[in-house]
């Protein structure tokens, strides 16, 4: 199947601005949603306690800077989506509960100049996976690196894959067995479908390999539940 443009993924997510601001809703189809946000944003604060800026990659309508600032407040923020849309609703949101500067980006990763050594955090929930070819994923990943103060991080939810056919297999029959009991396999279909034609996810052994050789000194792994998981690296 021929995959989802950058303009299509963009066209899409226009029209989910209100769906994708409540995790009750946008976040139906991905397992245990909340608490990797919590996760990543807990284990942020921890690794940088004196955090001042922070990129959040793919940010939606905010819910990820949003519990960032409820650990660290006022930050100065970076938001970037794809969809203007999406990022118009993340900067109304994240203004009302902070001082800090904002600066919203509508582009697409790959085509941004990040400062070399600014953010303390960079936030990915739900965003790499858009990535296809391996060198996007290296670019990607080497250019969120060098964007990183040293001891920055980099934390990241997202869908994954697995290593191994077998397993990979089975974890996703799980996947699906949940998607039915969350509607039916009508939804558990759609959802299917969806990711087909969209995402081209990598496995989580693929993205801390990445880290380490694009140059973080150490990776974590906070999550991982089916084919769902949150992890890091620290510059």
């Amino acid at each position: 199947m021929k995959k989802s443009t950058v303009i299509e993924i963009k066209e899409r997510f226009d029209n989910e601005v209100e769906r994708f601001s409540n995790l009750e809703t946008g976040q139906v189809a991905t397992i245990d949603a909340a608490l990797s946000l919590e996760l990543l944003t807990s284990a942020a604060k921890v690794i940088k306690p004196n955090a001042t800026t922070l990129l959040d990659l793919g940010c939606g309508a905010g819910n990820y800077s949003l519990k960032m600032l409820s650990k660290l407040p006022n930050l100065d923020f970076t938001l970037v989506d794809l969809s203007q849309n999406m990022l118009d609703k993340a900067h109304q949101r994240v203004s009302e509960v902070t001082s800090g500067k904002i600066n919203a980006i509508q582009a697409d990763i790959r085509d941004i100049d990040f400062p070399k050594n600014h953010f303390d955090i960079i936030l990915a929930g739900a965003v790499l996976h858009h990535l296809r070819e391996e060198s996007d994923w290296e670019f990607v990943f080497q250019k969120l690196f060098n964007s990183l103060k040293p001891g920055g991080c980099l934390m990241i939810s997202d869908l994954i894959f697995q290593e191994n056919p077998a397993v990979n297999e089975l974890v996703w029959k799980m996947y699906g067995d949940y998607l039915k009991q969350q509607g039916g396999e009508a939804y558990q279909q759609k959802v299917f479908d969806y990711i087909e034609k969209e995402d081209t996810p990598r496995s989580m052994t693929y993205q801390l390999d990445l880290m380490k050789k694009v140059g973080f000194s150490s990776t974590e792994i906070l999550h991982k539940n089916s084919c769902f998981g949150a992890f890091g690296g620290i510059k």
